[in-house]
């Protein structure tokens, strides 16, 4: 059988493939390391191929999106545009993505460096923290990078003082295997720490 030259992918097919370990997405970084220029996505786009999900962020048309696509795309959305690499969800929307509590955000928590520049047409459902995390406070869930378990809940606890989720959050990581007894003495003592200073405060008042 005489020799015959494979067919060449599609510019569809070279974007499948980069989008399948996002859920979808990708960013036009990411395209044209890739080889394929922004004028080639513009194109895909008009043709409804493409949808742009936010500024420097496509999502192949038709994909189907698993429950956590939207925190994949404000991941995507901070490192697109030469971005920190290090965004990492944190808060409630880490929480969500461990399962731990009942907690139900409205909107996507970020954590970036203090320095990253970000663009300023930053999408009303994403939350910016700033903060300088270390390899140790992050970890990879469901292909997401996010806070750790131990960092999360004391990200909740300081900054949006819901004592009901962490407290909550502990016992299910606990039993889940997330938390091991060091990890979790600390966090209750944290826990009981600052809902003595919560209890003071209000009484000054």
């Amino acid at each position: 059988m005489p020799y015959t030259e494979p067919m060449p992918h599609s510019r569809m097919e070279e974007l499948f493939q980069l989008a399948e370990a996002n859920d979808g997405l990708f960013t036009s970084k990411q395209a044209r390391d890739n080889g394929i220029q922004d004028s080639v996505l513009v194109r895909l786009a008009q043709r409804g191929r493409l949808v742009r999900a936010a500024r420097g962020v496509y999502r192949i048309a038709h994909y189907p999106p698993d429950r956590f696509a939207q925190y994949r795309e404000a991941v995507l959305w901070a490192q697109a545009s030469n971005g920190p690499e290090c965004a990492a969800l944190s808060h409630e929307a880490a929480l969500l993505v461990f399962g731990l509590s009942d907690v139900n955000p409205a909107k996507v928590h970020l954590t970036v460096p203090k320095d990253a520049r970000l663009r300023r047409e930053k999408p009303s459902w994403i939350v910016i923290h700033r903060a300088d995390l270390t390899p140790h406070d992050v970890t990879e869930h469901e292909g997401i990078p996010v806070t750790s378990v131990e960092r999360t809940i004391n990200d909740v606890l300081t900054d949006t003082h819901r004592t009901d989720f962490a407290r909550q959050a502990i016992a299910d990581a606990r039993r889940e295997g997330y938390l091991d007894k060091q990890q979790e003495a600390r966090l209750r003592r944290a826990l009981a720490q600052y809902s003595r200073n919560l209890t003071s405060d209000s009484a000054k008042h």
